[in-house]
């Protein structure tokens, strides 16, 4: 069994890939663009597929966290060349550059549409406006993950850094690396994961041995309190096919083909899902 890393066992920063910091695999950089909440308008699918064609191999990949990658890209000594960085900055899914690489925001696929306590959009959009006002967290790691779940219980097993999972229209309670933080109103929800990851910035401290997760840190980030008895059980995956509020198709392999790609771009809305799939939404479902 694995073991966790403790601050000093880390030897370097984070390396996850960015736009303005690609990766170099063996068929050329890899860039990701994240999705707050797996959220993706139509239009910037289609001007993102036109980006792959120009300036990549075509396709668009679907990652674990719902978010977005391109490959095949060209090195230019380890950097995009100006102009695909404007291409993919064209598309509207790289809202910050000095932020881009910490806004690791997900959120159950169907909240607002289907099920759930709550509409969790409004508090991922503010959470992430946050994140990207505040000059502090253009350091936080790549790797740090807010998951928020809307009392469905789909995404409570996933690994967090900070998330909250909804306990009622108004109440969540705080999640806090493994632990179970207060229950919180969700009007506040938004400030109070922002200031937790504000919190884990100042704590971590900086150099190459850095933690990169709320659970590495030596000691509690804030006071751990038990499970409320509202928390859902796990659900499991959001399952393919005609579900509550829309449809979620699957995306085999996490590749989404050309022809696959412009298949969905007649649909105003979609929702990238961490599980290889797109959640098409019924517009008459929307706000129930």
């Amino acid at each position: 069994m694995s073991t966790i890393p403790t601050p000093n066992q880390r030897t370097r920063t984070d390396r996850c890939p960015g736009v303005l910091r690609p990766w170099a695999a063996d068929d050329g950089l890899l860039v990701r663009l994240r999705l707050v909440g797996g959220r993706l308008p139509a239009a910037s699918l289609a001007r993102l597929l036109q980006v792959s064609a120009e300036f990549a191999d075509g396709s668009i990949y679907v990652t674990k966290r719902a978010n977005l990658q391109l490959r095949g890209l060209t090195d230019h000594g380890g950097e995009l060349a100006p102009d695909a960085v404007a291409a993919l900055e064209s598309t509207g899914l790289l809202p910050s550059r000095s932020h881009e690489l910490v806004r690791n925001i997900l959120v159950s696929p169907q909240t607002g549409y289907a099920g759930g306590c709550t509409d969790l959009r409004p508090v991922a959009a503010g959470l992430d406006a946050l994140l990207c006002a505040d000059p502090r967290l253009t350091g936080l790691p790549g790797r740090f993950l807010f998951v928020l779940d809307d009392g469905r219980g789909d995404l409570l097993d996933r690994s967090a850094d900070a998330g909250l999972v909804a306990l009622s229209s108004t109440a969540a309670q705080l999640r806090i690396g493994e632990h179970w933080g207060a229950v919180i109103d969700i009007e506040d929800a938004a400030a109070r994961l922002a200031e937790l990851a504000g919190a884990f910035q100042k704590a971590r401290g900086g150099g190459q041995d850095a933690p990169w997760h709320i659970r590495e840190l030596s000691h509690p980030l804030a006071p751990v309190v038990a499970a409320d008895p509202r928390v859902p059980a796990p659900s499991g995956p959001l399952p393919f096919g005609s579900v509550p509020g829309g449809t979620h198709l699957h995306v085999p392999d996490g590749v989404l083909t050309p022809e696959h790609g412009r298949s969905l771009v007649e649909h105003t809305e979609l929702v990238v899902t961490p599980w290889q799939g797109v959640f098409i939404p019924q517009a008459q479902e929307a706000n129930r």
